[in-house]
Order: C-alpha cells, then structure tokens, then sequence
C-alpha cells in the first residue's frame, strides 16, 4: 500500500476545489467563457465573431450561432491542411477521428495542446481523486492500470500531425511517468489490428499486477475474454486478486454490468462511469450509489442546452448550465479549448440536481445504435438499404434495428426486422451487401466489424406483411405523422414488433 499512501496527498488540492461545484458552479462556467473568448480573440473565427471585447455570455450567445460539423468542417480542413489561428490559436496537431455525418465517413475533431490538458487529462485526474475520496483503503497505485487505446496515423503527411482514435492521442502524448504504472506498452496500445492488439495485450497484462482498468466495456470484455483463455482461470480475480475498479465510458455499460459481475466476482471490485467523447470530458460519477454524474464545470468547456422539445424549432431556446431545469431533457451545446464554437454534440441529457449539477445521459439528438461505439446513425441505415436494395432488385416497406448484447463469448450484433414489399432475390446477398455498405459509409461501424472480433454480420429477421402497422396501432399511433422508430440503441421496441410478427 505504500505507493498509494505517498501518492494520495497529491490529489488533496484538486479534492478541494471540486467542492466549489456545489455552490459556485455559475461563477465557475462564466470564467470559463472569460478565458475561451481571450484566447481565441485574435484568431480568424474571435475577429468575425467579434471576442476582442468584454463580451457578456448574452452577447457571445448573440453574435455567435450555433454549429454542426458540417457547419464548421471547411474551418477545420484548412487546419488540418496546417493553417494557424483559424478556430483556435496556433496550430492544432491533433484530430479525434468519430462517426460521420450524413455527408462524409468520418468527422475530424480538433485536439489543441490546450484541450488536451485542460479538459482531456484533467478528466482522468479527477476520475482518479473522486475514486480515492470514495475508497480510503484503495491500492490503487501499488499495481498496474491496462489502459486500452486506439491507433493513429498521419495527417496529411504534417510534420508532428497526427489523426485517430482519441485514446490513442491520448497515449500518444501522455507523461512519461504514466507509462510505469499502466500495461499494455506503448507500441502494442496503438496498433492497429486489434486482433493481434487483444492478444499482445492479454499476453503483456496477464502476469503483471493489474488493479484497474479503463476503456470502453465492449472493446474491455473482449480483451479480458483473452485474458481468460490465456490464463486457463475461471474468474478474473484468479488472475488479478488486487483488481479493485474499472473507469469506463463511450458507451452504455447497462447491457455488460451482468457479464462483468459474472467474470469479476468479487465485493470488491467498484465501477465508475465517465463521460468523455473525442468533442471533450464532460461528466465523471462522484458517487457509486448514485449514476447521475456530476459535470466539469472549470474545464475548457462552457456549456449550454437546448431543450429537447424545440430541438427542431428554427430559432430555439438556448440556456446556459444556471438556466437548465431539472428532469427536463436537453440538447448539449458546447463551446471549447479545441475551437469548437456553439458546437451541438449530438447528446441528450437530463438534469438530476443542481447544487452540483448532475445528469445523466439520455440519448442521442438523432436515431441511432451505439451499442458497442459504431454511432450507426439513420442515414447510414438508409444508405445500406438502399444500396442492397439496388443490386438485389429488393424493395423494403418498414424496418426497425437494435442491437444484440454481447454473450459470454464476446460475441454481438444487430438485429434487423424487416418488412419487404418485394423480397430480395437472393436473401443472403441483401444481408451481406447491407452489412458491406454499412461499413463503407461509417467508419465506427467498419472498425467494430474488423475481422469480427466484437461486432459480428448482421441479423435480419423477415417481417410478416403488415406488423409495423399492427404495432403503431397497438400503440395508438396509427396514421398522422407516426413513424416507425428506425434504429433504437434497446432492445425494448424491437421486441415488441417481433412478439407481434409471430
């Protein structure tokens, strides 16, 4: 225990300035604004948008709009191309490759040096005292973390440019000395072939002395499923007897709470979710008991929310974090350290308290699967279909997607109902030309098909004539403008048409 005890007096300070989250939330965000706008005053977006002067929140709300990708994309090309001073100061080395949008495979998220610190480690560090605030008896530093990672490449042949996974930029550019703490080594972290990664990882792991994880609990359990292989054990605690947490996020860890309480059976082992995307680090569970988590008020990162039922709505109502309500769901909007202006995540929350502010994570502003981190969104959907559709002379009515869980096995998929108005020739071509343009129009989704190490082809179940309309009228919704829920991220609406289809 003693690497702990020398290192847990480290976090105190930090302990004592998330006790201002309670009371001075308000003042921290608006410093926050401060320093965004004086930063960026003398790039090209602070001169157009005026951020050289003592700008009020309700003046930036004001002269800046809200943004997408889309909206911002030309800015961010010319950065990646090595353009200075265009969203942030300086040149921005680093981009998070995510999901795309309707019009492109992939988007490109700025990473600056300040975003970096300011928001992305700063995460890690108070997932870190938050955890030993909860445990006085943690080990936590006496052993090893495996920290799971992506991989990265080039961009555009820069100098020092790079582009990829988040997790991967942040290995990339992590501190020396983390490096003596954590597993798998740095080389095999940001391979690229995961296959031969999981297994060089389980290998590297198996005999240290890990005491806890972090990543995202699809690509985890995969990992760990190695690890028991390898080992020949039952139970993961066989392997690590010290294992005591693990920091998860990315996607919904519901579905795989079970698997890892079956793998992992010990009172001992805790579980802490995180809310960090490649946009930022957002929210960090503070309290075990409580799965609202609280959000990080005096990162690189100024808030605000647009109320869900004006999500639509061409002028909507736009609050900062001291205007939200409680049990009200919110589009998040978010201004950042990376050059993100008014940027519209994509995210759905719902406020549980105020006094910190604490949510939880309700959705997405748009239909979609992320199950297993694909971000399989609805014109994805449309795109696969209509292509499968086009070489199979196939024509489909209605279709509803969700995915199947992962099994003891590692293995899952999605699971597709479809009502065809005229049946493909060849059934088993629809599936696997659906399958092969799903991933040539998403990258996520093409990453998670790799090899089928995580997420396995597609499952298509035919549809008897007429279920979704039995479904919606089951429902009440029958006519008018009622749609049929395209993808769905549960399990709960899928079901219910299925029971119907037989």
């Amino acid at each position: 225990m003693i690497f702990t005890t020398i290192i847990r007096p480290v976090f105190t300070p930090r302990r004592r300035q998330l006790d201002l989250y309670v009371n001075e939330a308000e003042a921290l965000q608006r410093a926050v604004l401060r320093r965004l706008l004086d930063k960026a005053a003398q790039t090209e977006w602070g001169k157009a948008h005026g951020y050289g002067k003592e700008l009020s929140y309700e003046d930036f709300a004001k002269h800046t709009p809200l943004s997408t990708y889309e909206e911002l994309k030309g800015f961010i090309d010319r950065m990646r191309h090595g353009e200075k001073d265009v969203l942030w100061p300086g040149r921005v080395k680093w981009y998070a490759k995510s999901s795309g949008t309707t019009n492109d495979k992939s988007k490109f998220i700025p990473v600056s040096t300040d975003g970096l610190h300011d928001t992305h480690y700063a995460g890690g560090t108070d997932a870190v005292v938050w955890y030993l605030r909860n445990n006085p008896k943690s080990r936590l530093f006496d052993g090893k973390a495996l920290i799971l990672g992506g991989s990265h490449a080039p961009n555009y042949n820069l100098p020092d440019s790079l582009v990829g996974d988040l997790s991967a930029i942040l290995i990339e550019n992590i501190n020396p000395l983390v490096n003596f703490v954590r597993v798998p080594k740095k080389a095999t972290a940001l391979l690229s072939d995961f296959e031969i990664k999981r297994d060089r990882i389980a290998r590297e792991a198996m005999n240290r002395d890990v005491t806890n994880l972090s990543g995202v609990p699809s690509w985890m359990l995969s990992v760990l499923n190695r690890v028991m292989e390898l080992s020949g054990k039952q139970y993961l605690n066989e392997v690590w007897p010290n294992l005591e947490v693990f920091f998860h996020g990315g996607v919904a860890f519901t579905p795989y709470r079970s698997q890892y309480e079956h793998l992992i059976p010990s009172s001992r082992m805790h579980y802490m979710e995180t809310y960090n995307a490649s946009e930022g680090f957002f929210g960090l569970q503070d309290d075990p008991l409580d799965p609202a988590m609280s959000l990080m008020v005096d990162y690189g990162v100024f808030y605000e929310f647009i109320p869900m039922d004006e999500f639509d709505s061409p002028s909507p109502t736009v609050v900062p974090l001291w205007g939200v309500e409680t049990g009200r769901n919110y589009a998040m909007v978010i201004s950042t350290s990376s050059g993100l202006w008014r940027y519209i995540i994509g995210d759905m929350v719902r406020f549980t308290e105020r006094n910190p502010y604490k949510f939880v994570i309700t959705g997405r502003t748009k239909s979609f699967i992320n199950a297993f981190g694909e971000e399989l969104i609805v014109d994805n959907a449309e795109k696969g279909l209509a292509e499968a559709c086009r070489r199979t002379g196939a024509e489909v009515l209605e279709y509803t997607a969700a995915p199947v869980f992962m099994d003891a096995e590692g293995k899952c998929r999605h699971q597709w109902l479809v009502e065809f108005s005229r049946e493909p020739d060849d059934m088993a071509e629809f599936i696997r030309i659906l399958d092969e343009t799903l991933q040539q129009v998403n990258s996520d989704y093409e990453a998670k098909r790799y090899k089928d190490i995580t997420l396995q082809r597609l499952e298509l179940i035919k549809a008897r004539p007429g279920v979704f309309s039995d479904w919606l009228k089951q429902k009440g919704k029958l006519g008018g403008q009622h749609k049929v829920p395209r993808l769905s991220n549960n399990r709960d609406i899928i079901e219910q048409v299925i029971a119907l289809n037989h």
